[in-house]
């Protein structure tokens, strides 16, 4: 005797199966950009501050090196104008220095000065993003 054979179930997938493959390949590929988005922003941004850093560290090197030096501020852009810089030149004075060590420098020929560069630079947020590097230097004494 033979048993009557079960009718077959169609193959393949529902309508139903594939929009739900659809939705989820969908989430994982928006995830994917959103990632990869992110990625390409943060090289950007390390870009551009790796630019700023570059711009301070040699408009310092140049300021600090001018002979003689003498105090002021000077300003300039670079980069077509994304990244400016503004260098400072002023006289050191450590805080809380014995007065009887100050009245003493005062009689030598050289003083202490500190060179500082503020740089300003666009982020990636739309603001801006200021970097700050100082040394201090020997210079003569400013005769006016």
């Amino acid at each position: 005797m033979r048993r009557p054979r079960a009718p077959r179930r169609p193959r393949g997938f529902s309508l139903l199966e594939v929009l739900v493959a659809f939705a989820i390949l969908a989430l994982v590929g928006t995830a994917l950009f959103q990632l990869f988005s992110s990625g390409l922003n943060n090289a950007a941004a390390a870009d551009d501050y790796s630019r700023a850093v570059l711009v301070a560290e040699s408009v310092l090197a140049e300021t600090a090196s001018t002979q003689p030096l003498r105090e002021g501020t000077t300003q300039g852009t670079f980069d077509d104008g994304r990244i400016e810089w503004t260098a400072q030149v002023v006289p050191y004075t450590p805080q809380g220095i014995n007065p009887d060590t100050e009245r003493g420098s005062d009689t030598l020929p050289i003083r202490l000065y500190r060179v500082s560069v503020d740089v300003a630079f666009a982020a990636p947020t739309g603001g801006r993003r200021t970097l700050s590097l100082a040394t201090t230097r020997l210079g003569a004494k400013d005769v006016r």
